[in-house]
Protein backbone atom coordinates (compact mmCIF):
# COMPACT_ATOMS: atom_id res chain seq x y z
CA UNK A 1 0.00 0.00 0.00
CA UNK A 2 1.27 3.47 -0.85
CA UNK A 3 1.36 6.05 1.95
CA UNK A 4 1.21 9.74 1.11
CA UNK A 5 1.94 12.41 3.74
CA UNK A 6 0.46 15.89 3.57
CA UNK A 7 2.81 18.83 4.13
CA UNK A 8 1.28 19.31 7.58
CA UNK A 9 1.99 15.70 8.60
CA UNK A 10 5.54 15.75 7.21
CA UNK A 11 6.28 19.01 9.06
CA UNK A 12 4.73 17.71 12.26
CA UNK A 13 6.86 14.56 12.16
CA UNK A 14 10.03 16.56 11.46
CA UNK A 15 9.30 18.71 14.53
CA UNK A 16 9.06 15.76 16.91
CA UNK A 17 11.82 14.65 19.27
CA UNK A 18 13.93 11.75 17.94
CA UNK A 19 12.11 8.88 19.69
CA UNK A 20 8.54 9.91 18.80
CA UNK A 21 9.73 10.69 15.25
CA UNK A 22 11.14 7.16 14.98
CA UNK A 23 7.88 5.67 16.30
CA UNK A 24 5.85 7.74 13.82
CA UNK A 25 7.96 6.54 10.89
CA UNK A 26 7.63 2.92 12.04
CA UNK A 27 3.85 3.41 12.29
CA UNK A 28 3.77 4.66 8.68
CA UNK A 29 5.70 1.56 7.56
CA UNK A 30 3.24 -0.70 9.43
CA UNK A 31 0.32 1.22 7.91
CA UNK A 32 1.75 0.52 4.44
CA UNK A 33 1.55 -3.19 5.30
CA UNK A 34 -2.07 -2.85 6.45
CA UNK A 35 -1.12 -2.98 10.11
CA UNK A 36 -1.23 -0.55 13.01
CA UNK A 37 -3.67 0.88 15.52
CA UNK A 38 -6.21 2.27 13.04
CA UNK A 39 -9.82 3.02 13.86
CA UNK A 40 -12.70 4.55 11.89
CA UNK A 41 -13.87 7.95 13.08
CA UNK A 42 -17.52 8.83 13.65
CA UNK A 43 -19.86 11.76 13.25
CA UNK A 44 -18.68 14.64 11.08
CA UNK A 45 -15.37 12.83 10.49
CA UNK A 46 -16.97 9.51 9.47
CA UNK A 47 -15.08 9.20 6.17
CA UNK A 48 -11.71 9.42 7.95
CA UNK A 49 -9.68 7.07 10.10
CA UNK A 50 -7.17 7.68 12.86
CA UNK A 51 -3.76 6.13 13.35
CA UNK A 52 -2.64 6.06 16.98
CA UNK A 53 1.09 6.56 17.63
CA UNK A 54 2.08 7.12 21.26
CA UNK A 55 0.20 10.26 22.42
CA UNK A 56 -0.27 11.44 18.83
CA UNK A 57 -2.97 10.82 16.27
CA UNK A 58 -2.76 10.95 12.49
CA UNK A 59 -5.97 11.47 10.50
CA UNK A 60 -5.89 9.26 7.41
CA UNK A 61 -8.08 8.91 4.35
CA UNK A 62 -8.20 5.76 2.22
CA UNK A 63 -8.08 6.93 -1.41
CA UNK A 64 -8.46 3.37 -2.66
CA UNK A 65 -7.42 -0.17 -1.81
CA UNK A 66 -3.74 0.63 -2.39
CA UNK A 67 -3.40 4.28 -1.34
CA UNK A 68 -3.66 5.97 2.05
CA UNK A 69 -3.28 9.69 2.55
CA UNK A 70 -2.11 10.92 5.95
CA UNK A 71 -3.87 14.27 6.14
CA UNK A 72 -3.37 15.74 9.60
CA UNK A 73 -1.30 14.96 12.72
CA UNK A 74 -1.36 16.45 16.20
CA UNK A 75 -1.40 15.54 19.88
CA UNK A 76 -4.33 13.37 20.90
CA UNK A 77 -5.81 16.03 23.16
CA UNK A 78 -6.50 18.48 20.30
CA UNK A 79 -6.28 16.58 17.01
CA UNK A 80 -9.98 15.93 16.37
CA UNK A 81 -11.22 19.43 17.22
CA UNK A 82 -8.39 21.09 15.28
CA UNK A 83 -8.91 18.90 12.22
CA UNK A 84 -12.71 19.31 12.28
CA UNK A 85 -12.31 23.10 12.43
CA UNK A 86 -9.82 23.10 9.53
CA UNK A 87 -12.21 20.91 7.55
CA UNK A 88 -15.15 23.27 8.23
CA UNK A 89 -13.07 26.27 7.15
CA UNK A 90 -11.99 24.51 3.96
CA UNK A 91 -15.57 23.57 3.11
CA UNK A 92 -16.79 27.11 3.83
CA UNK A 93 -14.10 28.47 1.52
CA UNK A 94 -15.27 26.22 -1.33
CA UNK A 95 -18.79 27.66 -1.35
Amino acid sequence: MKIRLSEQVAGFVRGLAPEPRREMRLAFKRLAKGQGDVKALEGALASYWRLRVLSYRVIVFYRGPDQVECIFAERRSIVYETFAEALRERLAGNR
